[in-house]
This record gives C-alpha cells, structure tokens and sequence, in this order.
C-alpha cells in the first residue's frame, strides 16, 4: 500500500507539472508567442493558452511602452567641434513574433545604433544649431531609429535629448555672449527708460507751454476789452461833457460871450510868448466896441445939453 501511495504521488506531481506547462494565463499588456517543436506557431493572448507540454513553448513579450538611456556619447559637429550628448530613447513592441525572432539582444542593439546614428546626425549640423534646434534633432533621432528598430518588431516614439555638453572654451565663450547679451539688454532697457521719461518731461513742457499761452491769450484779451471799455466810457464822458457845454453855451447872450472872449484875448496878450494869434473875429468883436463906444459917448452928449 506505501508503495501504491507513492506512486499517485507521484503521478499527480507530473500531472501539476504538465498543467503548469500547458495551461498559460497571460494579461493584457503582453503576448505569448508559441514556437511549436522548434518552429514558430504564432502569437497567442491575453487571456487563458492551452500549450502542449514538451512541444510548445511559450515566450513573453510585454507590449507597453520602455525607455532606454543612451550613455554619453562625444561626436564631431560639421563645423569640427567636439561636442558629449546623452539621450533617453521610448520604445514599444508593435510585433511580437518579430521582436523575437528578429533581434536577440534589442537593448544592446538599440544603444549601439543609437550611438552611430547620433554621430552621423551630428556631424551634418553646426554646433551653433546642435545647440539650438533639440527638437529638430530630437525628430531627426526618431525618425532614423525608428528606420532601424522598425525591422525589429519595434517602434521608436520619441527621442529627448538631455544634456549637450560643448568643449570648455565653447562654454566660457558661450557665457561670455551671454553676459555681453544681458549686458546689452540692460543699456537698452536703461535707454528706453530715459526715452520714455524724456517724452514725459517734453510732453509736461507741451502742456505748460500750452497753458501758459492759453493763460497769456486770455489776459490779453482780458486786458484789451478792460481798455476798450474804458475808452468807450472815457469817449462818452467827453461826449457827455461836450453836450453839456453846448447847453450851457446856447444860453448865454451874445454880449457875455464877447466879454469872455475879450478875456480870452486879454490873457493871450499877457502871455510871454512872441508870436500872438489873432482870430479872424477881432475885426468884429473891435467893430462891435466901437459901436458900443459910440453909444456911449452919444447918450453922454445929449445929456450934457439938457442940463444948459
């Protein structure tokens, strides 16, 4: 009876073991590729494979996306500058069956082509673009991987470039620019400042020119119409007064008026000046005492008479 017992054992023991080599449970993000008695038989997943033990085998192949570091590597730009660039490369397997039979080794294949098409990506671009055009680069790499890998089972997604490392004397001439760069866009920023805060000051001078014309204009015109109405009141009194004597001389008789005017006459004789102006009515207002004379000595002649 051990005896018997041993051997169930030991038939159950292989019959696990052929289980676990049939039967595969393989998930979503990878596949089975079946190569049956040597041959390859194809892919096979996700889900439950049935294999048959000691004929099939089984490889796994993970689908999802890898990266892969690229080590420094010095190249020689078209210009002849030694220039060290490292690099990540993304990857995914698009054909299982491919990758598998087409490559055995992808990771050490994947570096060593990536390092020669590295140098010959360089070495057709200057070392001023290499340092300005990454994604130009970057897309150039992907595009000449993918080229490569694509034969493999296997696509390139994307290429970033993580440092570039120029000579020493390419980098003290690199911050030497820069500093002259900053240097020239702090004079030019300092320049705009004192460009705009000259336009600030002429344009307040503007206004106050400005102003003060306005303000002078206005005085003027204040000052000319303050004149104009004092003229216009200065002619109206004269004119007012002019009125008034001519009122005032229409009713004196002609007989006062004589008596002035010989005033008049008296008061120009008594003048120290030498040359005398007689008016043209002398000969009247003499021709007017005359009479007056005559009258008198006439009324004085009859009088005398009456007394004898």
């Amino acid at each position: 009876m051990p005896i018997v017992w041993i051997i169930l054992g030991l038939l159950a023991l292989f019959a696990l073991l052929l289980l676990s080599k049939a039967i595969k449970i393989v998930p979503e993000y990878q596949r089975l590729v079946v190569f049956r008695l040597g041959r390859l038989h194809g892919t096979r997943g996700p889900g439950l494979v049935v294999l048959i033990p000691f004929v099939d085998r089984g490889v796994n192949v993970d689908l999802r996306e890898f990266f892969l570091e690229i080590p420094r590597q010095d190249s020689i730009t078209k210009d002849n500058a030694a220039i060290a660039i490292d690099f990540i490369m993304y990857y995914k397997v698009f054909d299982a069956a491919t990758s598998v039979i087409g490559v055995s080794n992808f990771a050490g294949a994947a570096t060593n082509i990536a390092a020669t098409t590295l140098r010959a990506v360089v070495g057709d671009i200057s070392l001023d673009d290499v340092l300005a055009k990454r994604d130009e680069i970057n897309s150039l790499l992907r595009v000449k991987l993918d080229e490569v890998t694509e034969r493999w089972g296997v696509k390139v997604t994307n290429v970033e470039i993580r440092e570039i490392s120029p000579p020493p004397m390419v980098q003290e001439a690199m911050t030497r620019q820069m500093s002259a760069e900053r240097t020239r866009r702090a004079v030019v920023t300092e320049a705009d400042g004192q460009k705009q805060a000259a336009i600030t000051i002429a344009e307040g001078n503007k206004e106050s020119a400005i102003l003060n014309a306005e303000g002078s204009k206005q005085s003027a015109i204040l000052t000319a119409e303050g004149e104009r109405q004092a003229a216009i009141l200065r002619a109206e009194g004269f004119s007012n007064a002019l009125n008034k004597i001519f009122e005032v001389a229409s009713t004196v008789d002609e007989k006062t008026m004589r008596l002035q005017y010989l005033d008049a006459l008296k008061q120009v004789g008594a003048s120290p000046s030498s040359k005398v102006v007689v008016p043209m009515e002398l000969s009247g207002l003499v021709a007017t005492f005359t009479a007056l004379a005559e009258a008198a000595s006439t009324n004085g002649s009859n009088g005398g008479g009456g007394q004898g």
